[in-house]
């Protein structure tokens, strides 16, 4: 395929990428966001697609990676705690059940467990505590619905284990 076929096709697909974009991100302007950087991915990648396979597909799955890619860096970046801040002066929260010293060592046992679990079961929990639904995290994920279900259900089972100490039933 020449690189005009290809941007052709690419400019062709723009409705459709925008539609899933917006399934995905469900604000307008992130949606726009995220075509126009799968736009870009996919151009400075056009030497990776390979002649007579799927050129649509290819390019929602790279859409669905960035998307991924993009809610993996988010949810990193919201998670670092400034060890410089003096907690002493911060003023605690009386009714979160975190603001003792007890509080703070269960809520990083939850999220040391929480790390550990593999990448398999570990992005469709985040996803699922996240907010999004069973079906959502599905079409995220390229997987069935049962899958997500018997991935989450995994996690809750090997974190309510490890977590037993904490865990009250």
């Amino acid at each position: 395929m020449t690189a005009l076929q290809f941007q052709t096709k690419l400019i062709g697909l723009q409705d459709n990428l925008f539609s899933f974009a917006l399934s995905l991100t469900a604000n307008k302007e992130d949606a726009m966001d995220l075509v126009q950087d799968t736009t870009l991915k996919v151009l400075d990648n056009q030497d990776r697609f390979v002649d007579n396979t799927n050129f649509k597909g290819w390019v929602m799955t790279v859409m669905r990676n960035i998307f991924i890619n993009n809610y993996n860096r988010v949810v990193r970046v919201n998670t670092i705690i400034d060890a410089s801040t003096n907690l002493y002066n911060v003023e605690a929260i009386t009714h979160s059940g975190f603001d003792t010293p007890e509080g703070t060592c269960d809520i990083n046992e939850i999220s040391r467990a929480i790390k550990e679990l593999n990448e398999e079961m570990k992005t469709p929990f985040a996803l699922y505590i996240s907010g999004y639904k069973y079906e959502e995290i599905a079409d995220l994920l390229d997987i069935p619905a049962g899958t997500v279900k018997s991935r989450i259900f995994a996690a809750r089972q090997r974190l309510q284990k490890e977590l037993s100490d904490y865990y009250t039933y």
